[in-house]
């Protein structure tokens, strides 16, 4: 693990392997007797390691890079060792309250309000799975006893990420159901599209249940206008959940705090420390502000899980489907102490600089140009080479 860390930059990025090749050079069938660690390492190297396509890279810059960092791998060796499963308190006591005393500081950091209630999923389309699921525990209370529901309707932009999509789809909500919201030339979600899709649905006689603006869309990174989505959504009183996945951490940053402004009206967010905290993946955090909703729509407690603590402390098995629950709060917790806010804010203010600093580039190349602004890491571009006397694009 050191030698690879350390020889990284002489791997190329991506795998140059075909379909089928790692698995014609694996065995057809297992070992009936067992192997030495020494043959095991061997092969790693010579058939796994050539079909990995290298996330951890400091050359990798497809889709959001994850670089995971030391402190955060040595978190995550320790939470193998320990192979605590903190589905209950009492299964996991250190595991459970450092999940909340962690999450606890990233509140702070993010100025969230002090009801938001946090827990740690995979990825944010779990995260935003529950928080959908919330939101119809809200809006159609009945429908945890019935599995009946009303024609609830989801908006989010057009430019959102498809775990929304799929949390609808997985909740049986249809994505009939799914409004995609128009966005404007800076690829932000309309609120005035919004607040006429609603009334259109209304009229209809269906039920607007929820809607979810994005901090920092995946294609592009653009920021929805959190306040007036916040402003409609109290207005139709409809579950406000924010993807803020990629770009929230950016928000521990004083002159990024604003991308969070009417937060303190939202529901629930979700964000993503293995996007941009430098987490091994995977660690996803929802936080929200209704926990007894969340409880109310998954809470089912057989005889084997009963405990004499289940009613004097929060066990995060009760707040969602999974309930096996890793330690991943241990990787964060020591990312966190390693960096503090301090140096985590200075890598990411980095970030940002050199993502502007490459988009004047392209800005001042007559072969290349922009195709969106960039506010936080990303840049969009592409190749408009001269061609008979004009630009292509």
């Amino acid at each position: 693990m050191a030698d690879y860390l350390r020889d990284i930059r002489q791997i190329p990025v991506v795998s140059s392997v075909l379909p089928g090749e790692t698995t014609d050079r694996l065995p057809a069938h297992a070992p009936e007797q067992g192997e030495s660690m020494d043959a095991i390492l061997a092969d790693f190297r010579s058939v796994i390691l050539p079909g990995v396509t290298h996330w951890n890279h400091p050359r990798f810059h497809a889709y959001f890079s994850t670089s995971a960092s030391g402190p955060g791998i040595l978190g995550e060796m320790i939470a193998a060792t320990l192979n605590v499963q903190h589905m209950l308190w009492k299964t996991g006591p250190s595991a459970t309250e450092l999940e909340q005393v962690t999450l606890g500081w990233m509140r702070e950091w993010l100025g969230l309000p002090q009801e938001f209630f946090g827990l740690i999923h995979d990825t944010a389309s779990t995260s935003t799975l529950h928080a959908i699921m919330a939101a119809r525990e809200f809006a159609s209370p009945e429908t945890h006893a019935t599995g009946r529901q009303p024609a609830l309707i989801l908006y989010t932009s057009e430019q959102a990420h498809s775990s929304v999509e799929r949390g609808a789809l997985a909740l049986g909500i249809g994505t009939e159901n799914v409004r995609h919201v128009p966005a404007d030339a800076e690829f932000r979600m309309r609120p005035e599209a919004l607040a006429e899709m609603i009334t259109a649905d209304l009229s209809k006689g269906l039920k607007p249940f929820c809607v979810v603006p994005t901090i920092g869309t995946t294609s592009s990174t653009s920021v929805d206008p959190l306040s007036q989505i916040a402003e409609i959504a109290d207005r139709h009183n409809l579950w406000l959940h924010v993807d803020a996945a990629y770009a929230g951490p950016a928000a521990i940053l004083d002159e990024h705090r604003h991308i969070l402004n009417g937060i303190e009206r939202a529901d629930s967010i979700v964000l993503n420390p293995h996007k941009w905290l430098f987490t091994p993946f995977d660690l996803s955090v929802l936080y929200c502000r209704h926990m007894d909703l969340l409880r109310r729509a998954f809470s089912l407690v057989p005889e084997y899980l009963r405990t004499p603590e289940q009613d004097k402390v929060r066990s995060g098995s009760d707040y969602g489907v999974q309930l096996g629950r890793r330690f991943r709060a241990l990787k964060l917790w020591m990312i966190i102490r390693y960096f503090g806010r301090e140096g985590l804010a200075e890598r990411i203010r980095e970030h940002c600089r050199l993502a502007k600093l490459f988009a004047s580039w392209v800005e001042e190349s007559p072969d290349w140009e922009m195709t969106a602004p960039v506010p936080f890491a990303l840049v969009c571009f592409r190749a408009c080479p001269p061609i008979a006397g004009r630009h292509w694009a």
